[in-house]
């Protein structure tokens, strides 16, 4: 979910602030947030192949499984014993399996981590984040190749750029929560991008940002911060490969990144910056005796799943809605995870 929309229902005593400052105080606000608004952001330039082709491995492993399915040779067929064997994969369109998987991975991994229709829409054709008067609309953009689509000819950088940094192709801050997705790797965004890329075309255009007195107020003291601030360095790597799952620790810790928006890098919890006050504190996940000492996993599972806690009682928001996405993860995924909080 969105920063900006949590934040802006925060208000915090804010509303007589603007009040208070009236006429020059305003003008100030709007001038200090088109500001903000206005940084250019300098990051890397990557790239990385959309899709991911099969790599040698995958190649070798297609090419068993299909020699093992071809019929046996007949036995009334002369074979020259000199000639090379036939190649199994001869004719075979790696290129489109390449695609096929990457589009599997990546529907898998915006229908069990990345909540990326939560802005976007079932559709990828926008949707709306927030949209209040006093604090401003913000919708999410068409991910889709139809009009109005504002993705179709983004390059890996540019989508590097928009997802994992926060800021526009021209390097300008918007609203995507790059927080929880600056820990994604070339392969992961690759994927995610390859299975956007195949949704059909939606028709839609959904307008830019537009803040209200409230959202602008909010913007210019600093109780809305934008994602792109909080990407600890815009130059550093990212990984190429997520991990395996043969080191199930690394892989826990790779799936915990999502959870720190909440719950704070070192997944300890505590009041969360901007959040919507009707939610509930975000809760200690370590181990520690306030935390998840006692629990089992089955405990950890029934919570993701089924949004209820080891006494039996219902989750509130946000974490009532874990089970549309945890119950599409599989449980290698939350045996990582659990191994690793």
């Amino acid at each position: 979910m969105s920063r900006l929309k949590i934040a802006g229902r925060v208000v915090l005593g804010l509303s007589a602030v603007l009040v208070v400052a009236g006429g020059g105080g305003y003008f100030w606000a709007q001038r200090t947030a088109e500001a903000t608004l206005a940084r250019v952001f300098d990051t890397h330039r990557v790239d990385f192949p959309i899709p991911f082709p099969l790599g040698e491995a995958e190649i070798e492993a297609l090419r068993a499984e299909r020699l093992a399915a071809m019929p046996a040779p007949d036995a009334a067929v002369t074979v020259d014993p000199g000639a090379p064997p036939a190649d199994p994969l001869a004719g075979v369109d790696l290129d489109a399996i390449a695609l096929e998987r990457a589009q599997a991975r990546g529907k898998h991994l915006v229908e069990s981590r990345y909540a990326c229709i939560e802005c976007h829409g079932d559709d990828f054709g926008g949707g709306t984040m927030l949209d209040d008067p006093a604090i401003g609309t913000l919708l999410g953009p068409n991910l889709t190749g139809g009009k109005g689509g504002r993705t179709s000819a983004f390059t890996a950088a540019e989508w590097d750029r928009k997802v994992r940094h926060g800021v526009s192709p021209e390097g300008r801050p918007g609203a995507m929560p790059s927080g929880d997705f600056v820990g994604m790797t070339d392969r992961e965004l690759s994927d995610v991008v390859s299975y956007v890329r195949a949704q059909p075309p939606v028709d839609r255009t959904m307008a830019p940002i537009k803040l209200g007195p409230l959202g602008t107020l909010l913007l210019a003291v600093g109780e809305i911060r934008l994602s792109a601030d909080d990407v600890p360095d815009h130059h550093a790597a990212h990984a190429v490969e997520p991990p395996d799952g043969s080191d199930p620790l690394a892989l826990g810790k790779h799936l915990a990144q999502v959870c720190t928006g909440c719950h704070n890098p070192r997944l300890s919890g505590g009041p969360m910056a901007g959040g919507d006050p009707s939610w509930a504190e975000p809760a200690n996940l370590t181990a520690a005796p306030d935390g998840l000492a006692g629990w089992t996993r089955d405990d950890f599972f029934r919570a993701l799943r089924e949004a209820k806690s080891k006494d039996g009682r219902a989750l509130s928001a946000p974490m009532d809605a874990m089970p549309k996405y945890m119950t599409k993860a599989t449980d290698a995924e939350l045996d990582a995870l659990w191994t690793y909080v």
